[in-house]
C-alpha cells in the first residue's frame, strides 16, 4: 500500500457521502475480485439452502462493516501508526488465518439434518470472519479511508466514516453471485450423495490453500 496517508485525491472537506461513494467504488469493483474466491468457495462447499447463502452473504457484509468501523476508530486515534501496521502485512496474515479456519470448518465431521442451533451458529462464524479479515486487504480506497479518519482526529468521526465506507462497500455484485453459486452447488448435489462429500472436501482444500498463500505473502 503506497502512502496510506496521502490525501491528494481527496477534497479538503470530505463528507460522509464522499466516503460512502469511495466505499461503493470498492464494493462494485475490486471487492468482487478479491472476495469471490473465498466466499464463492465457502458457499459452494457448505452446500446450504438459498436462505443460508443469503444469510452467509449478510454476515460477510456485516463483518466488513464492523472492520471498517474499527479501522476508522483506530486511524482517528493512532493515525500514522495504523498505516505502518497495515504496510507490515498484518492484513494478509489475518485473511489467511480466517480462510484456513473456514476450510477446517468444512472438513469437520458433520451430521446431516442436525437440528442443533449451536451447529448452525458455528457455521455462521466463518463468513463473518472472512468479511472482517478481507476488509484488511491493502488497496487505494482503504488508504483513502484511513487518511480521512486520521485527518478527522476524532474517534467518533472515524467510526462514522468507517461505517459510511462499509455501507458503500456493501453494494457488491456478491449479493447476486453468491446465491447463484449456492444454487449451482444444490443442482450438482441433487441425487448425488457422493458429490456432496467431494465438493465439500474440495472446497475445504481450496480455502486452506488460499489461506496458506496469503500467510506466505507475509513471511
Amino acid at each position: 500500500m503506497n502512502e496510506l496517508l496521502n490525501t491528494s485525491l481527496l477534497p479538503q472537506q470530505t463528507t460522509l457521502f464522499t466516503v460512502w461513494l469511495l466505499g461503493a467504488s470498492l464494493g462494485l469493483t475490486a471487492c468482487t475480485a478479491t472476495c469471490l474466491p473465498f466466499m464463492g468457495t465457502w458457499v459452494l462447499g457448505r452446500g446450504g439452502t438459498q436462505m443460508q447463502a443469503l444469510r452467509d452473504t449478510a454476515l460477510f457484509i456485516s463483518g466488513r462493516i464492523l472492520a471498517y468501523i474499527l479501522l476508522g476508530a483506530l486511524a482517528a486515534g493512532a493515525g500514522a501508526w495504523l498505516a505502518q501496521v497495515m504496510r507490515g502485512g498484518i492484513g494478509n496474515f489475518v485473511i489467511g488465518a480466517a480462510s484456513i479456519a473456514a476450510g477446517l470448518w468444512l472438513l469437520r465431521p458433520g451430521k446431516a439434518h442436525a437440528p442443533c442451533d449451536a451447529a448452525r451458529n458455528a457455521g455462521s462464524t466463518p463468513p463473518l470472519l472472512l468479511g472482517f479479515s478481507l476488509s484488511l486487504t491493502p488497496c487505494a480506497p482503504l488508504a483513502s479511508l484511513l487518511a480521512v479518519c486520521a485527518a478527522a482526529g476524532s474517534v467518533k468521526l472515524g467510526m462514522a466514516s468507517g461505517a459510511a465506507f462499509g455501507l458503500g462497500a456493501a453494494l457488491t455484485p456478491l449479493l447476486i453471485i453468491l446465491p447463484l453459486i449456492s444454487l449451482l452447488g444444490k443442482n450438482l448435489r441433487e441425487n448425488r450423495d457422493w458429490m456432496n462429500r467431494w465438493i465439500r472436501w474440495g472446497a475445504a482444500t481450496v480455502m486452506i490453500i488460499l489461506g496458506l498463500r496469503r500467510i506466505l505473502l507475509v513471511l
